[in-house]
Order: C-alpha cells, then structure tokens, then sequence
C-alpha cells in the first residue's frame, strides 16, 4: 500500500506546486493568518476529512481515522510567513507588500495538504490514525505549538514526525540528529543611558556609544572566554541604536541581540555572565542600564529511537540518494515543544535550487519544489514505519 501511497503524491504533484505557489503569493505574519487557515480548513471540507478549527489560535487539525488498529500520529506543518519583501522575480511572487513566505511554510503546507489526499482513497486499508496538525505562527515567540499543545493538539497521540523543507541543503538529502537538532532561542534588549553632550566637549559626557560599543566588544568573551569550548553557544548583537546628529555625543544607546544554546545549563551561564558584564562596563563609564531577556523557543532535541526511524524510512525513498546525521542548527524551531510531549523526530529535506543559494529568510529566498513529494513521502513512510514498529 505504501507504494500505492507514493504513486499517489507522485500523480497529484501538479497540485502539490499550485497550493504552494498560490499560499506564496498570498503570505500572512505570524498571528495573522486568517485566509490562510480559512484556506486549509476548505480543503479538508472538500476531501470529506474531519477538522477542527481555530484550534489554539489559528490552527487547523484534521484527523483521518484508518481503518485498521494501530497508533495515533501527528504530522506537523507551519504556514506564517515573514515580513520581508520578496525579490524573487517569479510568477508566484508574493502579491503582499512587505510580507513573504521566505522559510518554505508555504511549501510544507502543500505538503500536509496533499499527503492527506494522496492518502484518503486507501483509509480502511490504514493502520492507526493520522493528525495533519497545521500549525500557525512558529516565526515569532511564545508560537503556536505551545498554544496547541494546551488546547489538546497532542491527546491521544502516540508520536509527532515534521520536516522542513530546507534550502541549504541539496534535492535529494536528508538530515536529521538523533540528539539536539535545533537551537534554543533567545532575545534581549540593552538599554544604556549616559549622559549626552557636544561632541566638542566630551570630558563632560558619558559617551553612550563608547560604552555600548565595549558592551558589544565584552559580550563576545562570554562564548570565546567563560564557556566550556566543548559546549556551543551564540550571542549576537543585531541592533545598535543611539545617537542623532553628527556632533552630539549620545545620551542614549539600544542593543538588541539573541542568545542561542544547546544546554539549559549554558543559556543559564549566559544570562549570569551578560548581567554581570553589562553592569560593570556601566559601573565602570559611571552609567546605567536595563537588560530585558527574554526567553524564547527551548532547543529541539530529537527522540534518538524516531529519528533512526526517519533514517531507516529515508533510506526507502529512491529520490533520496543520502540520508545522514548532522550537527546541530542554530536557528530555533517551536517544534521543540512537541518533542518535550511526545516521542518523535525533526529533519530537513533538502530542497536546494541549483546555483540560487540563498538562505532562509532572505529576500530571495526559495525552494526547489521536486523537495514537496520527498517530503510526503517520506512523512508517510516514518508513519507506516512507526505502525509497523509498534504492532
């Protein structure tokens, strides 16, 4: 049957590309996504397939019961967008000022989508029971797994399996991690307040942008100087505000960076060694401040027996030529949530254009999409896979 399956996505990949592309012209921010949900719930309604909307938030979950005994599994897929202007010159460009499906959702939504028509014709031949659980807002803290979650997303479930489309990493690749597999997430804000002044005359200043500037310098020696080399952290300062014209000394700086971590032990280490360190350059300059951190997406760390599962599942997907195990990725990921809940695993389909190299989040951003039926297939054979596991 599960070649039936794989035959089945293969004949409906026209459509598969046609939900993306018409997802990607029409992106929603995070918390936003109303058409979009109102979009996905259509599509079940039409299939015949039973769904709960509005679940958490903006969420939709349909369920589709087999017909033979086995368990229940969840199949997550997010569909916010980003607000970035999109410079892809492409059909399917976004037609949203300002917002841009520039991390594939749009992709994994037509994914779970198709997967759960590919699938229907065979339900009373299907073990167990499969939840498309689509999930809005993961681009922007507190998310919406950790909502979903609360609401019941998770009952009754025996395990959760999700991809993401990946377009660093080339067609036909598969990556996972048995262990860690994703970074914690943190932000924060610096404010430090000096004294302003002519820039003509700064003996009687506290210079604003000096001191932020050493905070900035001071900040770097936490990773290279007062954690284990062995462990991995990240602190970078993305924002430096302060100052309005060109000969005033500024009163006033702004930093805002994030902080990211594989142990609760080093995100711990940090925030102690940043509040002790931005106190006493303050100290030191005669100056004060206020440090605002905030605590984002915990790391995602895989369930090692699922992720071999996805390994040894990949590894029967001809369009699949490598499965392997990588290091860790630094970005964060609310999926993390899921595997504090339930066993289950996390990993990336390749889905890089040839010779369009550009990263997540980026302008021009995008995928190949012959990665949509590897990702549904690959999906499906972790589940059929798991049911067979755990007869």
């Amino acid at each position: 049957m599960i070649k039936d399956i794989h035959r089945a996505i293969d004949e409906l990949y026209s459509e598969m590309v046609d939900i993306r592309r018409y997802l990607h012209q029409y992106p929603e921010l995070s918390f936003h996504e109303i058409e979009t949900a109102t979009f996905i719930s259509d599509f079940y309604e039409k299939l015949g397939i039973p769904y709960q909307e509005k679940f958490g938030g903006n969420g939709v979950i349909a369920t589709l019961k087999g017909g033979k005994p086995g368990k229940t599994i969840a199949l997550r897929a997010d569909f916010d967008a980003l607000p970035i202007q999109e410079e892809n010159d492409v059909p399917y460009k976004s037609k949203i000022d300002g917002v841009m499906h520039a991390c594939g959702h749009d992709g994994h939504t037509a994914v779970l989508l198709t997967l759960a028509k590919a699938i229907q014709p065979f339900q009373s031949e299907l073990p167990g029971t499969i939840k498309f659980l689509h999930q809005y807002a993961e681009e922007q803290v507190p998310g919406g797994a950790k909502p979903m979650i609360e609401a019941g997303a998770l009952n009754e479930v025996d395990a959760i399996f999700g991809t993401h489309l990946w377009a660093t990493t080339p067609l036909g690749v598969l990556q996972t991690s048995k262990n860690a597999f994703m970074a914690g997430a943190d932000d924060f804000e610096i404010i430090i307040q000096g004294q302003g002044g002519h820039g003509a005359q700064p003996h009687h200043t506290k210079d604003a942008i000096v001191i932020g500037s050493q905070v900035v310098s001071e900040l770097q020696k936490i990773v290279s100087r007062r954690i284990d080399p062995l462990a991995t952290a990240v602190i970078t300062i993305g924002v430096f505000e302060a100052g309005d014209a060109f000969n005033i000394i500024a009163d006033k700086a702004r930093l805002t960076g994030t902080v990211r971590y594989l142990r609760k032990d080093v995100q711990k280490q940090v925030k102690k060694e940043m509040e002790t360190i931005i106190k006493g350059v303050c100290i030191g300059n005669d100056a004060t401040y206020t440090l605002n951190y905030n605590d984002g997406y915990p790391p995602l760390i895989n369930h090692e027996k699922e992720a071999d599962l996805v390994l040894q599942s990949a590894n029967k997907i001809p369009e699949i030529h490598k499965a392997e195990e990588i290091i860790p990725e630094m970005a964060g990921e609310d999926f993390a949530y899921y595997m504090m809940e339930r066993p289950g695993a996390y990993f990336f389909t390749g889905a890089q254009i040839e010779n369009h190299e550009f990263p997540h989040h980026h302008p021009k951003f995008d995928i190949d999409e012959r990665a949509l039926p590897i990702a549904a297939k690959t999906l499906i054979q972790a589940y059929f896979d798991y049911q067979e596991e755990h007869k």
